[in-house]
């Protein structure tokens, strides 16, 4: 959170974090796609030549006032390559929540749990305890074939008191609510 007193602003960041092709980019561009122009800024994303995510996307959303100051919300996903652990690390840096996209197909339970442990891993080199940072857990992808049954994700990736949502990103079910749910997170801790 960082608050500039002189434009009365208040900085907050969320990031969509989770395994490659879990949907975190998706669910940023529906979110952009579906908000008012006047309270959004520009998506940028910076992809590889097959259109994934190389180290971030982002955009900003502005939101009411709260006490006096208007609240801006910084979104950004960040790579879900493996290779690209030092990338997820520095854009979680300054983070005040975060949005956990898991993929729900029975074939990506075990990436799943790897980025998880790296969310974990992350938190904990900035400083930070995993079970106190404010998360909201996406089950994601939950129209394809093959999925996971919702037991088994919770089993596998939820921790007490973490909001947990279905959805298809590609068709925005569940989108605008994991965002909601991560935006009162963050402004209760606020």
């Amino acid at each position: 959170m960082f608050i500039n007193w002189k434009l009365r602003e208040v900085n907050l960041k969320i990031v969509y974090y989770g395994p490659a092709l879990s949907g975190k980019t998706t669910n940023i561009e529906y979110i952009h796609a579906r908000t008012n122009p006047e309270l959004r800024g520009e998506l940028i994303s910076l992809k590889t030549r097959g259109d994934r995510t190389l180290y971030f996307d982002f955009m900003q959303l502005e939101l009411g006032r709260i006490k006096g100051l208007k609240p801006k919300f910084n979104l950004y996903t960040v790579p879900g390559q493996p290779c690209y652990v030092a990338s997820r690390r520095l854009v979680l840096q300054g983070a005040d929540g975060v949005v956990y996209v898991a993929d729900s197909q029975l074939n990506r339970i075990k990436a799943n749990i790897v980025a998880l442990r790296s969310l974990d891993d992350n938190l904990r080199a900035l400083g930070l305890s995993p079970m106190d940072f404010p998360l909201v857990l996406q089950y994601n992808k939950r129209d394809l074939p093959g999925i996971a049954p919702i037991a088994l994700l919770r089993m596998q990736l939820a921790r007490d008191g973490v909001p947990q949502f279905q959805s298809v990103a590609t068709e925005g079910v569940g989108v605008l609510e994991t965002l909601k749910a991560a935006i009162n997170m963050v402004l209760s801790r606020m």
